[in-house]
């Protein structure tokens, strides 16, 4: 997705329902809503007036309210206090934590398929923990990029000249379709690996068409058929204490 720092962006109440207005030089209005509390968000050309867009969030309401029930039915995650038991997800499976006490550097370690062992200090804080999760977590993630890179960019004929890793409130994935750099959710770590290369694909599809117009639906359809069904899984997956869908 591309940057929105020169868009202008309001807010209009419709039936109760707070809409995030998103006004950008696109032809198309498009209408969206996005866990994990269903915020609706509409992106619209410059020219069209609040009550043009108020009328078009009328006639979604339904879908609308649908969308967001499924949103507030998604199973989350409390807060994460580091314990022994408790529940972390890495690539899509869960794990239980164990909390080792030693006196070298710490460090994560994947125990089978059943644990995540969190080497630490006795003194540990329960954010110096979350860090030290979330390093490991970088890492890791930073691994399975590169490949999926070098598999998808031949195949679209395109190149990015850049990516990273960072956390993000409201997106999975952005790409800046002009300095062609793309930056991915650290959150994707603990999804799937298809839901990671899905999203990409995704990035990579927008250097080829900027926006979500039909084009670059039929891009996706063409490269790869089943990304609605990852992108309804990434949707529904279980949602962490501070996780985000673009």
């Amino acid at each position: 997705m591309t940057t929105e720092a020169m868009a202008e962006i309001h807010h209009v109440t419709v039936s109760g329902i707070q809409v995030e207005v998103v006004r950008k030089d696109i032809k198309n209005l498009h209408l969206g809503v996005y866990p994990p509390h269903g915020r609706v968000r509409v992106a619209a050309p410059l020219v069209v007036s609040d009550e043009a867009v108020r009328l078009a969030v009328i006639n979604k309401l339904g879908w609308i309210r649908r969308q967001k029930s499924k949103f507030a039915e998604q199973p989350r995650q409390s807060q994460r206090e580091m314990v022994n038991g408790e529940s972390h997800y890495f690539m899509g499976q869960r794990y239980l934590l164990r909390v080792r006490i030693h006196e070298g550097p710490p460090h994560v370690q994947r125990c089978s398929t059943t644990f995540l062992d969190l080497h630490i200090h006795p003194e540990t804080s329960i954010e110096q923990r979350q860090l030290i999760l979330q390093r490991w977590y970088r890492e890791q993630l930073r691994g399975l990029i590169p490949p999926l890179l070098a598999k998808w960019q031949p195949i679209l004929g395109v190149q990015a000249a850049k990516w990273g890793i960072k956390r993000m409130k409201t997106r999975w994935g952005t790409c800046n379709t002009i300095t062609r750099q793309i930056w991915l959710n650290l959150e994707l770590i603990k999804k799937p690996v298809h839901c990671l290369e899905y999203i990409i694909v995704h990035e990579l599809t927008h250097l080829l068409e900027r926006n979500h117009t039909d084009r670059f639906k039929e891009l996706m359809d063409q490269h790869l058929p089943q990304w609605r069904l990852i992108r309804e899984e990434l949707n529904h997956a279980p949602l962490g204490y501070e996780e985000w869908v673009k």
